[in-house]
């Protein structure tokens, strides 16, 4: 497994000036969309509606199962870094609700999750009851829930959840840049993050490094590169390799990663996102490469545990196995963030958010929101 990293070089994508005026972070006038921007959407949500649960043996039969168990333990490690006993969490793209035995072990106060894919809130629901399994029934969550079917990045979030908030952690793990093919996606997705969370609330993330892919394409002779377990495919219109700052959305690829993804993703130039951010009044935490992140925090012996418990490196005992190169490679595809909404907090805590959230939630339970 490559062990060193190297520091990411600056693409050609720098922020625009600074000139125009702040937007009002829920205007609804310039979050317009058109067509053929949801049918991405909704190809991305088919994609992973369409993924099944996996039973355990088929999940240590997946071919990048180390890889798996890394981004798990850099979730985890983000999730205790940042959250605290007691926490309201929002967790955007929450998936089949993959995070909530890390936030059970955070053992925060109240939950909700969103998503835009039917499918994977139904395996969240029956996850989150204890019965996605009968093979791994375990004890009920310690904390109330509620779950949501809708686009956060096209949906206004504040006054469905206006009762439930202000939250004091939101997790957006390998999802956020699903936003980036229109500005108008982006500016909602961090609109409805910012209308939620607390001052001083925390933003945690993992997305593509934009530095690393824009970097690996201009390596490569021609518009495609990748591995044994990965593939990434620019279209015709990018022949010239060259990406313009003034237009930074839009930077649309198709990636396959084996027993994972197979649908668009947009590039997310990080400086572009992190001005636009501050315009949400969100301010830099860090942002790291999952290579330099996994070198920093493997140095604290409570993450090396953590490592070891999870497997990705194996257990260091009689399990030897490890990442593979070509899942390590993978790995440096990606990059985690952490961002903190401006402002002092307010420590008065809010109680009846609590009372919002379920113990059991039925079909019934989960809420379907549309712009349509």
């Amino acid at each position: 497994m490559k062990r060193g990293y190297r520091e990411s070089p600056s693409s050609s994508l720098t922020p625009p000036p600074q000139s125009k005026p702040k937007h009002n972070p829920l205007g609804d006038a310039q979050f317009l969309e058109d067509e053929s921007t949801k049918i991405f959407a909704r190809k991305v949500a088919d994609h992973y509606s369409a993924r099944t649960n996996q039973t355990l043996e088929q999940r240590e039969a997946s071919p990048i199962i180390h890889l798996k168990k890394l981004n798990n333990w850099i979730k985890s490690v983000l999730i205790q870094l940042y959250s605290k006993r007691g926490d309201a969490v929002l967790d955007l793209a929450c998936g089949k609700g993959g995070d909530l035995i890390k936030w059970d072990k955070a053992k925060i106060g109240y939950y909700v999750g969103i998503d835009i894919a039917e499918g994977s809130i139904e395996d969240c629901r029956t996850r989150y009851n204890g019965d996605a399994d009968q093979n791994q029934r375990r004890k009920k969550f310690t904390f109330p829930a509620r779950l949501i079917c809708a686009d956060c990045y096209e949906v206004r979030l504040d006054k469905v959840l206006a009762d439930d908030g202000p939250f004091d952690i939101c997790s957006c793990q390998f999802a956020l840049h699903y936003s980036w093919s229109t500005e108008a996606r982006a500016r909602r997705a961090l609109a409805n993050i910012s209308a939620l969370l607390r001052p001083g609330g925390i933003l945690i993330g993992t997305m593509p490094d934009a530095n690393v892919i824009i970097k690996k394409l201009r390596e490569a002779e021609g518009l495609a590169f990748g591995n044994s377990v990965y593939w990434v495919r620019f279209d015709e219109e990018f022949s010239d390799k060259k990406f313009k700052s003034s237009s930074p959305f839009g930077i649309k690829y198709k990636f396959h990663l084996e027993d994972a993804v197979d649908c668009p993703e947009w590039i997310v130039p990080f400086q572009i996102f992190k001005s636009l951010a501050e315009e949400y009044d969100f301010e830099l935490v860090f942002a790291k490469n999952s290579h330099e992140f996994v070198h920093e925090y493997m140095k604290k012996p409570d993450f090396v545990e953590l490592m070891r418990r999870l497997g990705a490196l194996g257990d260091g005992n009689q399990d030897q196995s490890t990442l593979s190169p070509d899942e390590w490679e993978v790995a440096y595809l990606y990059m985690s963030f952490v961002l903190r909404k401006r402002g002092q907090a307010d420590k008065t805590p809010v109680s009846s958010r609590r009372d919002r959230g379920l113990m059991h939630i039925s079909k019934e339970d989960i809420m379907y929101l549309s712009n349509d």
